[in-house]
């Protein structure tokens, strides 16, 4: 099960690499699919999840796709 602490650890993962555009990018893809696929589950914490890993926005770094 995916915690909130899980989630803020993976950004501040995210935001240790972020001189990188490409890693901080593909993991926050990652970080971000994650947390869907617990929301769809049905994830008690799907607020909490979701605000936790909306954090890496406030981390620069080049996004394609955004």
């Amino acid at each position: 099960m995916l915690t909130v602490e899980d989630v803020e650890k993976r950004v501040a993962q995210i935001a240790s690499v972020a001189i990188d555009d490409e890693v901080a990018h593909i993991n926050e893809d990652h970080l971000w699919e994650e947390v869907l696929r617990h929301i769809a589950k049905g994830s008690v914490f799907s607020r909490e999840l979701a605000t936790a890993a909306l954090k890496t926005k406030e981390i620069y770094f080049a996004r394609w796709c955004s």
